[in-house]
């Protein structure tokens, strides 16, 4: 009877048949898990770092406002830059794109073209140089001045969340853009929900502070990093790392790889490029940031059922080898090898069904 009962069934079976319907609901809920730890770690979590363009807004950046100094006008601008921005990957250089071929601009060739990481693009056009900035560390860092008028347009505009870039030509800023990106309405809920599960949240981009505060105000968010380059964004993920501290960062592009790999746990967006998915542990198919609610939440769920069968496996084992054993013999209890038979089989299916329920968990 101490045989029978103490056949590994149940035990064996606790934590394999749980792993297996949480991998099978994770991918229902549009969840594809590449490495099954970091879905178990997820319920953790002390900070999720979100990558900002792409992920917590739409990523689809329009033109509001164009200027233009003294010999150039709003079209100039706009057709030199759409035509530099024509060969970019960026989504801001795509907005661009689209306000010129909205408003029928021709777009000429170039030559020479160049993306700089982090800071803008730069080409050839008729013979001259042209250059993109992206970032104002690229006029500081040139020695460039930027003329008043659009100088104090640009200021305002920053401080209503819009993203500025500036057309150089002859090392002179000569006109600038303001473009807009849409924060997701699921971002906001998002981050109130990480806030009630006790996780603190923050964001990471390359715009500038402006830009950065009024996203991360409209958020409720705890934390930002702004005008952050791609190489340094590893470092960042470093810094919220401190004192042991479990942080999972979301993002989309390719230079979110370095930390995507440095986090905890790498969460990238379906939609998001090839080599941020292959650096990421876990992918969101439908991009929505949401969904990393549902990670932590099928974490949780799924440590839970974990426990609950471990406790049961291991309980049963408690009580009833000792019974097989004749701990009761002289109260004239006696533990049949046929009941004993049937107890081993009541656990296995007790811990198959308590495995079972987990597919009936809401992830939100």
């Amino acid at each position: 009877t101490v045989l029978i009962i103490a056949c590994p069934h149940a035990l064996g079976l606790a934590i394999p048949l749980v792993v297996s319907i949480s991998t099978s609901l994770s991918a229902r809920n549009g969840l594809l898990v590449r490495k099954r730890l970091a879905l178990e770690a997820a319920r953790k979590l002390d900070w999720v770092l979100f990558d900002k363009t792409g992920t917590l807004t739409m990523g689809e950046h329009g033109v509001t406002d164009i200027w233009a100094t003294k010999g150039f006008s709003k079209e100039d601008v706009l057709h030199l830059t759409a035509s530099l921005e024509q060969n970019s990957e960026h989504i801001v250089g795509k907005g661009i794109v689209r306000k010129a071929e909205a408003d029928h601009v021709h777009l000429d060739k170039v030559t020479n073209f160049k993306a700089l990481l982090g800071l803008g693009v730069q080409g050839t056009i008729h013979g001259n140089e042209v250059y993109i900035a992206a970032s104002y560390r690229y006029i500081e860092e040139n020695n460039l001045t930027v003329p008043s008028d659009i100088a104090k347009a640009v200021k305002q505009a920053a401080k209503e969340g819009k993203t500025e870039v500036y057309l150089i030509t002859n090392k002179k800023v000569v006109g600038a853009i303001g473009l807009a990106d849409i924060v997701r309405q699921q971002s906001k809920q998002t981050i109130k929900t990480l806030k009630e599960m006790g996780i603190k949240t923050a964001m990471i981009t390359g715009d500038s502070a402006d830009v950065a505060a009024y996203v991360s105000k409209q958020l409720g968010l705890d934390q930002y990093f702004a005008e952050v380059r791609p190489e340094d964004k590893a470092a960042k993920v470093k810094e919220l790392q401190k004192n042991g501290q479990k942080v999972a960062m979301v993002g989309d592009g390719i230079n979110d790889a370095p930390a995507l790999t440095q986090a905890d746990i790498g969460i990238a967006i379906g939609a998001g490029t090839d080599v941020a998915i292959k650096s990421a542990d876990i992918i969101l198919v439908k991009s929505d940031p949401q969904d990393v609610v549902k990670v932590i939440s099928l974490s949780k769920a799924t440590y839970r059922k974990m426990q609950q069968n471990l406790v049961w496996a291991t309980g049963y084992n408690v009580f009833a080898i000792p019974l097989a054993a004749g701990v009761l013999y002289g109260a004239g209890i006696v533990l049949a090898p046929a009941l004993g038979a049937v107890l081993m089989s009541v656990s296995t299916v007790v811990v198959a069904f308590n495995a079972q329920l987990l597919r009936r968990t809401s992830l939100g």
